[in-house]
């Protein structure tokens, strides 16, 4: 029974040592340079769940908890705009039953982030849906509305749930803006004019829902690729990491190392 106890006390004061150290760093980390809008390719809850024997739709949830965690991370660190990557256009070719918890966990916990936002609320984050979301059920539109509503005068940060979405939809729809822009001043007598970059660059979705450059792409599970993720953004001042981590297990001491690699970056061109 002591013995228990006694077990118990130590795990609890050593992961209340852990939490208030990684606190401190992040403190320090914060007041050198930090990016300005950091994205995430949340891989890996489907394997996380195999590997675990559990249900895919465990993989998925734990993978939401993930989500919390770094985004109290990136926002403790005074990051302005925070990308995920929830549900690709082609992840509606899955299973039915995947799918269809796929969008009931994304109704719950945008209804959650809407109504018990204490997260939203402490860093002022708005939230932005991003994609096709006409391609959603009926009922994930509705929290989608209602949670987009309810945080539109948040502005000090971003956050943006990348859902249905695909790259090279999002420059389509661009491009096929800013012609239609450009048609449109054209007949009220402009006169035609050459589409420039950034007229394409105007239109996107992360830029209309007012989002900095992009700073760093993070991707977990080990996988090498941007699986039509924010083509466009991804420039060559973007720093790109890969994390040999399930993203149900990317942690505070897999994000520390990433964002040192950024400040050294920034620091070595100054």
């Amino acid at each position: 029974m002591f013995r228990a106890l006694f077990f118990k006390a130590t795990t609890w004061l050593h992961r209340k040592l852990i939490s208030r150290a990684q606190r401190l760093v992040l403190r320090i980390l914060a007041a050198g340079p930090v990016p300005r809008h950091v994205a995430f390719v949340m891989d890996g809850n489907r394997r996380y769940a195999r590997r675990n024997h559990k249900q895919i739709a465990h993989g998925h949830y734990q993978g939401f908890l993930a989500l919390r965690k770094a985004l109290e991370i990136c926002f403790r660190l005074n990051i302005r705009c925070v990308s995920v990557y929830a549900f690709a256009i082609d992840n509606f070719k899955r299973g039915e039953q995947e799918v269809d918890d796929l969008m009931h966990l994304a109704h719950k916990k945008l209804v959650e982030f809407a109504e018990h936002g204490e997260l939203l609320d402490q860093y002022g984050v708005r939230l932005n849906v991003v994609g096709r979301k006409d391609l959603l059920p009926d009922f994930v539109q509705a929290s989608v509305e209602k949670a987009e509503a309810l945080t539109r005068k948040n502005n000090r940060s971003i956050l943006n749930i990348c859902m249905p979405y695909a790259s090279r939809d999002e420059m389509t729809a661009a491009v096929q803006s800013a012609v239609r822009i450009s048609l449109d001043e054209a007949a009220d007598g402009a006169g035609p004019r050459p589409i420039s970059e950034k007229d394409i660059d105007d239109q996107l979705y992360t830029t209309l829902a007012g989002s900095p450059p992009l700073d760093i792409l993070v991707r977990t599970s080990g996988v090498k690729r941007l699986s039509d993720y924010l083509l466009w953004q991804c420039c060559e001042d973007t720093q790109l990491q890969f994390v040999d981590r399930f993203w149900p297990e990317f942690r505070t001491r897999d994000f520390i190392p990433i964002i040192l690699d950024y400040q050294r970056k920034v620091w070595s061109r100054a």
